[in-house]
């Protein structure tokens, strides 16, 4: 047991520091087609980086909004998403940011499989394959890509790999149905965070996203009486199959239940009273946990199955015990808790 203690708190170490690393995020509204769809994307693409912006305080230097008209908001758009505009964008990514830095790169759009798979931009198209050139760049960082269009599933393929999270709406290339991913996507990190939230620890990992707007979609196809058309896959172990239903114990999801949209630490933002003297070391307790038990999920494949399960679940325990405290104690601060 002291050697497993010991090695969890080496990685805890290492995880630590990868948690102070800084956040980017880079949003790309491909080609709406109609003006639905031009406002939908528009409408996902300026809620997330009010997401972003707002309830996770990412400065607004570190997010950079593409879109298809940059006049419809001048204010927030940086500029045309053009394929040159957006291999601008990683350019300047690879300037600003820093090995070990995660950077978010989310795509909404109409997906394609003309000759190879693609998002529908203003101009020439960048393939599956332009973007892996382009996420190449990017080396060191830790990297969550996540295309909300339709047939986008062979991306997973083509963009899997170490310390690379990959998001589609689809599971192949033949879902070409407009895609409804995106929004619930968006929405477990502004409207629905209460249920994106599984283990209350108010803030929502990309896990956690993905898993609200996979359920969300089933929803909506079964409220509507359809039959399900869009499946959305989840790759982060680097081997080029994505996962429906990830499990972070298994394979897929144990990198992103660690990667946020903000930075790895919690944000003043995301905590009810954080200037609070009583709450504030229970929130850094709550963290230093969350660590542990990664650290451990790192180490299970060289353990001993009942030592690693012992120790994992002393350690859930430890981290379900801290987190009613904290509601407990915010709940006596007057914190709504039905909302968090």
């Amino acid at each position: 047991m002291r050697t497993v203690l010991l090695a969890a708190g080496l990685l805890l170490g290492a995880a630590a520091s990868a948690g102070a690393q800084q956040a980017h995020l880079l949003v790309v509204a491909g080609l709406g087609g109609d003006p639905t769809y031009r406002e939908q994307f528009h409408a996902w693409a300026t809620t997330l980086v009010g997401a972003a912006t707002t309830r996770y305080d990412l400065p607004p230097e570190r997010i950079t909004y593409l879109g298809e008209d940059p006049e419809v908001d001048p204010e927030r758009i940086a500029d045309r998403s053009t394929r040159e505009n957006i291999a601008a964008a990683v350019d300047a990514l690879v300037e600003r940011s820093a090995s070990g830095d995660h950077v978010v790169i989310v795509l909404f759009g109409h997906g394609s499989m003309s000759g190879a798979p693609r998002v529908n931009l203003p101009g020439r198209d960048l393939s599956a394959d332009d973007y892996a050139d382009l996420l190449d760049r990017l080396d060191g960082r830790r990297i969550t890509f996540v295309n909300t269009a339709s047939s986008s599933g062979p991306f997973v393929e083509t963009l899997s790999g170490p310390d690379r999270l990959v998001m589609t709406a689809t599971r192949s290339g033949g879902e070409w149905n407009a895609s409804l991913f995106g929004g619930h996507f968006v929405d477990a990190f502004a409207g629905g965070e209460s249920e994106a939230d599984v283990n209350k620890d108010s803030r929502v990992s990309m896990l956690e996203a993905f898993t609200y707007a996979r359920i969300r979609v089933a929803r909506d196809y079964e409220a509507d009486g359809l039959l399900l058309t869009e499946h959305a896959l989840l790759d982060d172990d680097g081997d080029g199959t994505g996962a429906l239903e990830p499990d972070p114990l298994e394979g897929d999801g144990r990198l992103a239940r660690t990667l946020f949209l903000a930075s790895g630490e919690e944000t003043a933002s995301a905590m009810a009273f954080p200037d609070d003297p009583e709450l504030r070391p229970l929130y850094d307790e709550r963290a230093a946990i969350e660590e542990q038990v990664e650290a451990l999920r790192g180490l299970r494949d060289g353990l001993d199955a009942e030592q690693y399960e012992q120790e994992l679940q002393t350690l859930l325990v430890q981290l379900a015990l801290k987190s009613r405290e904290i509601r407990e104690l915010e709940a006596a601060r007057g914190a709504p808790q039905e909302e968090r």
